[in-house]
């Protein structure tokens, strides 16, 4: 490990180098390149500085105890040595996290799925408060929000909603939400105050470029219609919707949020990419059922990993076993918490693979 952080700071001094050359910036896609990976290797060049600054504290003081007499001296370096020590194991299990093989997707803005699942009227009313707390969570994060498609019902639900969130690192944080989520209630309509169970499934998809997912022109079949529900000035009255019919997978895409044809078609041809890039995503996931068990429930569609329970005011995810009692303010869009743990849990199961590996 130690042998690849003295390679990584060889290179963040090379890339320093580069960076402060004149005329670095006349090539713009290589000064972004260089700008990339000099952000990427920061954080690890920066913490093993650290851990080399408290390597050579302990050396410090083990050679001023040997030669120190004094013996309230001897305690103020035993005390330095303690701290220098607890900084060290710190840093080097923080090495390891930051040197754990990245997600190429994690930078990667997301096209987030919400569709009502068990529980009819009062899932799609669940659909539509999850949609408001991801834009919560988003406009928090600085990211922003785009409709593709939404399929709404009368009493303020919906069955369906299509978004994409653009902002750096999306993916990283909001891959954790796929998978079904669970609310127990009384509905509003529920005379009797029986609390129903109702369910939801959150699909979180990297954006993927042209470049990424190859579509045959001659597998799709695209209609051009008038938006239907609420529309503002020309969304119902010009052929502006667009529905994208893919026949070798049967996926079938609608964006009619736009007022332009145009607008429409490229957010159908994203959700589109994004879709396909996931089924093979999928497919390599179930392939390796080893590679499931060691992550915290990022591919799993038919997955239950989160129940949201309104009468005792809390939130359970069922996979690292964390229960919150602040519903309120997790549907308001506050769940740092939840992620952060998703994170943590998911870095340590990593961790324990690669101790394994290096192990046999």
């Amino acid at each position: 490990m130690f042998d690849k952080l003295e390679d990584l700071l060889v290179r963040f001094e090379e890339l320093m180098g580069e960076l402060q050359s004149p005329g670095v910036t006349d090539n713009q896609v290589r000064f972004r390149a260089l700008m990339k990976e000099q952000s990427d290797l920061a954080p690890i060049v920066d913490t093993y500085k650290e851990y080399k600054k408290a390597n050579d504290t302990i050396k410090d003081s083990l050679e001023l105890l040997e030669a120190e007499n004094d013996e309230e001296m001897r305690e103020m370096l035993k005390e330095e040595l303690n701290e220098a020590k607890k900084n060290v194991e710190e840093l080097e299990q923080k090495l390891k996290i930051l040197l754990l093989p990245k997600d190429p997707n994690d930078d990667k803005n997301v096209i987030v799925e919400i569709r009502a699942g068990a529980g009819g009227d009062e899932a799609a009313l669940f659909a539509a408060e999850m949609f408001r707390l991801y834009v919560h969570y988003a406009e928090g994060q600085g990211w922003k929000v785009e409709t593709v498609n939404v399929d709404e019902i009368g009493i303020g639900g919906m069955k369906e909603v299509e978004f994409m969130i653009t902002g750096n690192g999306a993916y990283s944080k909001l891959k954790y939400e796929s998978g079904v989520h669970r609310v127990q209630r009384v509905p509003e309509t529920e005379s009797g105050g029986r609390i129903h169970t109702s369910t939801i499934t959150v699909a979180v998809m990297p954006e993927v470029e042209d470049v990424e997912v190859e579509i045959n022109e001659a597998d799709i079949r695209i209609d051009v219609m008038r938006a239907s529900g609420c529309g503002g000035q020309c969304v119902n009255t010009t052929d502006s919707a667009v529905r994208l019919t893919h026949f070798p997978t049967g996926i079938v895409i609608y964006s009619q949020t736009e007022k332009s044809q145009i607008q429409n078609k490229a957010k159908a041809f994203a959700l589109l990419r994004a879709k396909l890039y996931d089924l093979e995503q999928q497919k390599a996931h179930d392939a390796e059922a080893e590679l499931r068990k060691s992550q915290i429930g990022t591919g799993d569609r038919s997955e239950k990993i989160r129940t949201y329970n309104f009468p005792q005011g809390r939130v359970t995810d069922h996979r690292i076993n964390l229960t919150l009692y602040k519903l309120d303010k997790v549907m308001n869009g506050d769940i740092n918490e939840i992620i952060d743990a998703c994170i943590a849990a998911d870095q340590a199961a990593k961790l324990v693979k690669l101790n394994e590996q290096n192990n046999y």
